[in-house]
């Protein structure tokens, strides 16, 4: 593998169709201001560098980013790749994923609206997020001991299993399908609506109307704090450890609570059973 060290660039695809390279304590910056640095390349390396400038990973097949920083003006850097390892960086840039394949994601922590669109097989571990619309309209995703913040987070996504996370976001998993979450804390706002075949175990679900519109919905052992008007026309079945402050008009189904502070059953299809103090601890 050749290596580049300690060098900088700013002209346009300065390291274009570039292919079994390292690229090391370089930085991508400065007033020629070039775009599209590692376009088109594969087998790559980068390691200990700094990126400055827009779109520097396009159409990449095989990349390790090692120890990377990519700034706000690293704008879109990681689109349309696939087989792409990211490790201990810092990514404060915009739209940092689009329509990517097999991404592994490590140590490392974003600050990036919009990030993850339409991506597959995205994994990610040990991880910290700040985002809007995160990840949606992605499919077979797998996070473990992550953290998220931000809104409209997860929607659209299909296939994908969280464990150990802690995501503190509004609107989270609208519409998502077939999506397993365990060991878990989901803070926020409207959580899950017009989502199906979806199971949260042993999970910790903080926030108002939670779980509405929902179909094969799935609750084992989880906590709902601070949680009124809850399961709105879902079919569910729930075993919920806490008291919930309220559910309102669910569909169908079974939920068993420790305790529950209002039922409201003014919907005339309403055909789902509720037990309370039933020993579900």
């Amino acid at each position: 593998m050749k290596t580049i060290k300690n060098q900088s660039f700013d002209n346009e695809r300065a390291l274009y169709e570039s292919q079994d390279l390292l690229v090391l304590d370089c930085r991508f910056t400065g007033e020629a201001d070039g775009e599209s640095a590692l376009k088109e390349s594969k087998n790559i390396e980068a390691r200990n560098c700094y990126f400055n400038l827009r779109y520097p990973f396009w159409h990449d097949y095989n990349a390790k980013i090692v120890n990377c920083e990519m700034t706000g003006l690293c704008r879109a850097p990681i689109w349309y790749s696939s087989k792409i390892e990211i490790d201990s960086c810092v990514i404060d840039s915009v739209k940092a994923l689009r329509e990517c394949q097999d991404i592994a994601i490590k140590n490392t922590t974003v600050n990036s609206s919009e990030f993850g669109w339409d991506c597959m097989g995205i994994s990610a571990i040990d991880s910290s997020f700040s985002s809007e619309y995160f990840m949606a309209r992605s499919k077979n995703l797998s996070f473990k001991n992550v953290k998220m913040s931000g809104k409209y987070s997860f929607q659209y996504i299909e296939n994908s299993l969280f464990e150990d996370c802690n995501f503190d976001t509004k609107d989270a998993f609208w519409h998502a399908k077939n999506v397993t979450v365990k060991n878990s804390t989901i803070k926020g706002e409207y959580l899950g609506w017009y989502c199906e075949d979806v199971t949260f175990e042993n999970c910790t679900i903080i926030g108002t109307q939670p779980l509405c519109y929902c179909k094969n919905l799935t609750l084992v052992s989880c906590k709902m704090i601070d949680c009124d008007l809850s399961f709105e026309r879902s079919t569910v079945n729930a075993t919920i450890t806490s008291h919930i402050d309220s559910i309102k008009n669910p569909k169908s189904g079974c939920i068993k609570a420790l305790s529950v502070g209002e039922i409201i059953s003014d919907y005339k299809d309403f055909d789902c059973k509720i037990d309370t103090g039933c020993g579900v601890l």
